[in-house]
């Protein structure tokens, strides 16, 4: 599905050149304990480094280098328990899904891969550090995607209110370009914070830069992409946000208003039109099998070879074997079967499968966060406006603001809970 995706994207949109870590320097140090892991000062500089070379070429003004020293510390101690969460439930990225990734990076900024490259290397940056960081960022979105997922519940009866609701309208929204701050509270000093809110209220209504104030102050999880989450419907946006905007012009500051992690400021930064509602729908079914400590991840990949081999030889059935071997209940006693959906709902190796496989095909062996799975692409249609199309919108809609709202939730619970310790000079002696 998209998230990681637009995870990176925000990411890469900030500056031309990704964070990447500078070549290793002669004498390093410990700066952050993160669990079992560890931050590096060369992490740190490296990211500094990067930051103001990006700033330099935008002319974005950033804040005092003790302020962020402190945002990118806290950028990466928050990116390093999410990786450490994607090597507990076995992501694994390859060169192949990698070299994909830094192709749409090199595009993004109207490069080839060799430009991409030599401009890292212009600046003082490893490109094999760059790839490594990329193939590290790809890895802990989709272990966040992941397990964000097992939190989410959608009751059908959600649907279809919302589509009933959509039903009734045009087949256009208008989309924000959104600009956020936030401020985080306890019992101790919530109205010391909710006065500097307002305090920044007033300075950005008087003219003040708005991403270098996020820069400076927000807490959220774009802090370090000047607060900008890019362009959203109102159905995509977090409820917090949807709630406060109310067709406001462009430019408009809307806050501070109170949630149940701090204070919210946000600046509409554009608007624009009118967008149709057109959707493909696969309908596809798979075989998923899951490694265990019996079972290795060669030994499924053997399995499911000799599944299809079976399959293509006539002495079975698809559906036969999904019956007998899936280990995706909901399926498996559909015969393997998934239903119509759009690719998007499914994570980003099942999504390129079913994205690109011709009808009637079946896949060979590959590996999501899942397990390993086969897959065979049985149909696709083109909906507009029926019925199925209101339903497969409204799902995507609470989906996306249901999954906004938990990764939130997600990662300030694996920060509260992780063991981190800024280690001093002093310690070290």
């Amino acid at each position: 599905m998209r998230f990681w995706k637009q995870t990176l994207v925000a990411l890469f949109a900030f500056s031309s050149l990704t964070p990447a870590y500078a070549e290793p320097v002669a004498l390093d140090k410990v700066a952050v304990i993160v669990n079992d892991g560890v931050v590096l000062q060369s992490d740190i500089n490296a990211s500094i480094q990067t930051l103001k070379a990006n700033s330099k070429k935008s002319g974005q003004a950033l804040p005092e280098e003790e302020i962020l020293r402190e945002q990118v510390i806290e950028k990466l101690i928050v990116d390093t328990i999410q990786q450490q969460e994607a090597e507990r439930i076995g992501v694994r990225i390859d060169d192949n899904r990698l070299n994909e990734t830094i192709n749409e990076i090199a595009s993004n900024n109207q490069q080839t891969v060799e430009q991409l490259s030599a401009s890292i290397e212009q600046e003082g940056l490893s490109y094999a550090e760059f790839r490594e960081q990329i193939r590290k960022e790809i890895a802990a979105s989709e272990a966040r995607n992941a397990l964000v997922r097992q939190r989410i519940n959608i009751l059908p009866a959600e649907v279809d209110n919302l589509a009933n609701l959509l039903a009734q309208e045009t087949n256009a929204t208008v989309q924000y370009k959104i600009g956020h701050i936030q401020l985080r509270v306890n019992d101790d000093n919530k109205e010391t914070i909710q006065t500097q809110a307002q305090e920044l209220v007033n300075k950005l209504n008087d003219g003040a830069d708005f991403s270098t104030m996020a820069y400076t102050y927000s807490k959220g999880p774009k802090a370090l992409q000047g607060g900008d989450w890019g362009w959203m419907r109102k159905e995509e946006m977090p409820t917090i946000f949807a709630d406060q905007i109310k067709l406001q012009n462009k430019g408009s500051i809307i806050g501070p208003f109170r949630s149940g992690v701090g204070f919210h400021i946000l600046k509409i930064e554009d608007v624009k039109g009118l967008e149709t509602v057109a959707v493909t729908e696969i309908n596809a079914r798979h075989i998923l099998i899951k490694p265990t400590v019996i079972l290795s991840d060669d030994g499924v990949k053997k399995e499911l070879n000799e599944i299809i081999a079976r399959i293509n030889a006539g002495e079975t059935t698809f559906a036969e074997m999904a019956q007998q071997y899936s280990q995706d209940p909901g399926s498996a006693a559909q015969e393997g079967e998934l239903g119509y959906q759009t690719s998007d709902l499914y994570v980003p190796e099942f999504k390129h499968q079913v994205d690109t496989l011709p009808v009637g095909q079946i896949s060979e062996p590959f590996k999501t966060v899942h397990g390993w799975h086969i897959v065979e692409v049985l149909d696709r249609r083109e909906v507009d406006r029926t019925d199925s199309a209101m339903k497969n919108k409204a799902y995507r809609i609470l989906f996306n603001r249901k999954f906004n709202e938990e990764a939130s939730a997600w990662l300030q619970e694996m920060r509260a809970s992780a063991f981190v310790e800024v280690v001093s000079d002093e310690d070290e002696r």
